[in-house]
């Protein structure tokens, strides 16, 4: 894998980090500003919609600019907010920052996404995809405990400030390797996708418009594959964020059993991107037809056996790994549909990945308060795993190939 890529992976990661570390941090960050722990849960919602709208807002804003000047640009904003967001003194400010921070979030990823297809030959872009993705995935398993334990033992701000001191190597690994410009492709177009055909070579000529590439969005091919990834991104969303009532209310345990939950599902998502990143480039219809279904299975079993902490412990690391092996597979997908959409194409991706992580929380909390109980966001996320699969049966988006 070429170098830049893991420049690319360590920015994903200290975003990753950022996304998720307020878990943590929610409770001293509401004492400290002076307001209400459900009025610092804005800062997370106001994260999570400037990831949706930031992706292909950004895209289209900077669709002419290189991709290194686009990277740097938007990581040098996303560390810039964290700097603000460490000395804020008031909250409006601080909720200003994080939706700075989402919108250069979403931005970096749609075209770190769109890099990575163009850095490697089509037929690693699924390994390369498994390394980049992984950012998230150790971000979870050790930046948010990692900024949970600094929060603790400084205050709220020192996680912000550590964030925006991770930057800076990302940024020098960004900018001595990625190019200026990708050779071996015709006016950026991305090579082909996992377990496809390979792309045609582009021919010459300009680069569609950019209302062409919005008018892929309303087709079939493109729409199935994102309405796929953000269906069974909103189950495991919904799941992973409603986990610590899970672990101490169904099974019993005590409340330092949570964070052993957390890490348990991230080692898990680990596995799944990189067990992905294997198999997605020749085997990938494989895959998600076997895959698919064993992630339902899991969440239905997931709710039958919760009272009983080895067995839902057991689920956690097992669920991590089907969940992100079909999901970043499903991303890979998106990025194979949206190929004739040369500088939006990862802004859709990221769309996808992030609609769901919008949609799966915000309706568990919706159950939840329903009082349907803590298994509530199991039972939506087996609904939501199962809508995925009648689409992909209806559309025979998963049917095995390779």
């Amino acid at each position: 894998m070429p170098l830049p890529l893991y420049a690319l992976a360590l920015a994903v990661f200290v975003m990753g980090t950022s996304e998720f570390m307020l878990a943590g941090l929610l409770p001293a960050l509401a004492d400290d500003l002076d307001v209400p722990v459900g009025t610092a849960g804005l800062l997370t919602s106001g994260f999570a919609v400037g990831m949706v709208v930031g992706a292909p807002a950004l895209a289209a804003f900077a669709r002419g600019w290189p991709p290194r000047r686009t990277l740097i640009a938007r990581l040098t904003l996303f560390a810039v907010c964290h700097v603000v967001g460490a000395a804020a003194s008031a909250f409006e400010l601080l909720l200003v920052t994080r939706v700075l921070s989402a919108l250069a979030n979403a931005g970096f990823l749609a075209v770190a996404l769109r890099t990575v297809a163009l850095l490697v030959p089509g037929e690693r872009t699924g390994r390369a995809l498994a390394v980049l993705l992984s950012g998230t995935t150790i971000a979870t398993v050790v930046g948010v405990p990692a900024g949970a334990v600094l929060g603790a033992a400084l205050s709220w701000r020192a996680p912000f400030a550590a964030v925006a001191l991770l930057c800076l190597p990302a940024l020098l690994g960004i900018l001595r390797g990625v190019p200026t410009t990708i050779r071996g492709t015709a006016h950026g177009r991305p090579r082909s996708a996992p377990g496809t055909a390979p792309a045609p070579t582009p021919l010459p000529g300009p680069a569609p418009s950019l209302r062409a590439e919005l008018a892929l969005l309303v087709t079939p091919r493109l729409a199935v594959a994102m309405s796929l990834a953000a269906l069974v991104n909103a189950g495991t969303f919904a799941v992973f964020t409603f986990l610590a009532p899970v672990v101490t209310e169904v099974a019993g345990l005590v409340d330092a059993a949570v964070p052993v939950a957390l890490v348990l599902f991230g080692i898990g998502s680990f596995l799944g991107v990189t067990i992905a990143g294997q198999l997605a480039d020749h085997h990938a219809g494989m895959l998600l037809a076997v895959a698919g279904p064993l992630l339902l299975g899991g969440w239905i079993l997931w709710a039958a056996v919760a009272s009983h902490p080895v067995a839902l412990l057991t689920l956690v690391l097992v669920q991590g790994v089907l969940s992100f092996a079909v999901g970043s597979t499903l991303i890979a997908r998106v990025l194979n549909a949206a190929s004739a959409a040369p500088t939006m194409g990862g802004s859709y991706a990221t769309a996808a990945l992030n609609i769901g992580a919008v949609i799966g929380p915000a309706s568990g909390a919706w159950i939840l308060a329903s009082g349907a109980g803590p298994l509530s966001p199991v039972a939506l996320a087996a609904a939501l795993t199962m809508a995925a699969l009648l689409l992909a049966l209806a559309t025979r988006r998963w049917r095995p190939v390779g």
